[in-house]
């Protein structure tokens, strides 16, 4: 005979609107304490839960809530990628900018673009939501809901920043990346352009994603160019400022510092989360794969905000990751100076920084 839990699952799929959500109510806890109990009957709970999606909002939400904690999953996670018309249920409910569960959906689609087979988002196309975005394609759309979102402007109920998670996921592959750094047709800008003014955002989920993305994106070393062009990405600013605290630099290291890291306020603050310092600190050591690149670093005097991390942040990974970094930028090129590199090789080794992650 079933158990009561196994009975209670059963009515997910029940006719009375007020017995679905009692049971929805009751199994939000069990969807993570015991998630086997999701996969009987070939799946069967799951299923239902990807209908009650569509449900009331208190009933979808939690259904939601159940999906999040069930594509841990693996078994989970590809039959919910495999329901294309599940998928396209998630994308109306994110660009509907009165979905109250939008956020909700942004969390599910960052477990969901775990899988490879959501490499699919990078071509899907289909109706433009016209309140969002003029372009057909899915990931511009998502990235139009995040771009404009941000802190409720666009929807209310929702500010998105968990979609920042799908566009880490999606920039680690070449395909991936092939998106985040193309211009797009729809509106002519590279997609990773609309993301580093996130790098200093008051949510550190947006924040943690955003640097993810850009150092994924930094793997493409022909992109670098684009990456440190003032009329294009400008990116040291945005990745240079979470790192950057109050300290004072003396008048020689200010004076060739790039605009924005110059006389900062006594009261800037660095990033409180150290994993993201981290996470830029490796993005810097990526962008140092060419000699063009260390050279605009020790150009726009890097190399002292480096050592004021290292010396007022007390985490020893921090620390780590800008010890690498300074070994780097204060060596002897090849063919300079003494001839005596004081980190990694000379030119040679350009293209081996990529391998240290």
């Amino acid at each position: 005979m079933p158990t009561e839990l196994e009975e209670l699952v059963e009515f997910l799929h029940h006719g009375n609107t007020q017995i679905r959500q009692i049971a929805c109510e009751n199994l939000v806890g069990f969807s993570t304490a015991q998630p086997n109990l999701f996969k009987r009957h070939q799946l069967l709970p799951v299923r239902d839960l990807k209908l009650l999606v569509r449900d009331y909002t208190p009933i979808a939400k939690n259904a939601l809530t159940m999906l999040i904690n069930l594509s841990a999953d693996q078994e989970v996670l590809s039959h919910l990628v495999d329901d294309d018309n599940f998928l396209e249920n998630l994308f109306t409910k994110v660009t509907n900018v009165k979905e109250p569960n939008a956020d909700d959906v942004s969390m599910l689609l960052a477990n969901l673009v775990k899988s490879e087979k959501m490499k699919k988002l990078l071509s899907l196309k289909r109706r433009v939501p016209e309140s969002v975005s003029t372009s057909p394609n899915v990931m511009d759309q998502l990235m139009d809901c995040f771009v404009k979102g941000a802190e409720g402007t666009l929807n209310k109920n929702a500010t998105y920043d968990y979609l920042s998670y799908v566009f880490a996921d999606m920039s680690k592959s070449k395909e991936g990346r092939a998106y985040f750094t193309s211009r797009q047709e729809y509106d002519g800008v590279v997609p990773v352009t609309k993301l580093t003014v996130f790098t200093e955002h008051q949510s550190s989920i947006r924040r943690k994603g955003v640097a993810s993305t850009i150092k994924n994106v930094a793997f493409d070393i022909p992109f670098h160019p684009t990456l440190f062009s003032e009329d294009d990405a400008n990116l040291l600013p945005y990745i240079l400022l979470p790192i950057a605290g109050p300290e004072e630099f003396d008048e020689e290291e200010t004076l060739t510092m790039l605009p924005d890291l110059q006389l900062l306020p006594p009261d800037k603050k660095r990033d409180s989360d150290n994993s993201i310092i981290i996470t830029h600190l490796e993005t810097l050591l990526l962008l140092t794969t060419t000699r063009e690149g260390r050279e605009r670093m020790r150009e726009v005097q890097v190399y002292p905000i480096i050592r004021e991390c290292h010396l007022n942040v007390d985490d020893e990974n921090v620390r780590e990751a800008c010890d690498r970094l300074v070994q780097v930028l204060m060596r002897d090129e090849e063919g300079e100076n003494s001839g005596q590199p004081r980190g990694t090789q000379g030119e040679h080794d350009d293209q081996q920084v990529v391998e240290l992650f």
